[in-house]
């Protein structure tokens, strides 16, 4: 296969694809090193395609079908799997962290956690690590994706009270 020929296959895979997919399962896929994926990843972005990296693995991210909206909470790092779960339990997903940055500007993190299990997995990926959060005094955003209305005011109610819900 060629290369412009595996890019695409892999353009068309992930855009199939409802969960991340690793480089390295990619790779396996293709018979290439995880290296060449990522620098297919990398070409592939650099002509315009939207992939995401997530801490799971690469993305397409879909148009959601729920409602967008943003929390902002403040916690320092033992909060962070009560927050998470909060969100999910009522049925929201967690599509990213952002926080503001003195240097940078607004850095923000894909993060696609939709259920217990996909924090669980993040989490073990934390492990060793600082969140972003820690570069704020634990101030940051999440952008969710909630079924409705009652999904978001449920996820508010529960992350005020946690105590990491930031208000007015």
């Amino acid at each position: 296969m060629r290369a412009e020929e595996r890019r695409q296959a892999i353009l068309e895979h992930l855009r199939q694809s409802s969960r991340p997919v690793s480089a390295g399962l990619l790779a396996e896929r293709f018979s290439v090193s995880r290296q060449v994926v990522v620098g297919d990843v990398a070409l592939l972005r650099a002509s315009g395609a939207d992939i995401s990296a997530t801490p799971r693995g690469y993305v397409i991210l879909k148009a959601d079908r729920g409602l967008i909206r943003r929390v902002a909470c403040r916690h320092d790092g033992r909060g962070m799997e009560a927050e998470l779960c909060a969100v999910v339990d009522q049925g929201c997903s967690v599509l990213d962290v952002i926080v503001e940055h003195p240097v940078y500007g607004q850095l923000t993190g894909p993060l696609q956690l939709s259920s217990r299990y996909d924090v669980g997995q993040f989490l073990s990926r934390c492990a060793g690590a600082r969140p972003l959060s820690d570069l704020t005094g634990g101030i940051h955003l999440h952008t969710l994706s909630c079924p409705d209305e009652d999904a978001f005011r449920r996820v508010r109610d529960v992350l005020r009270d946690l105590g990491v819900l930031l208000e007015g």
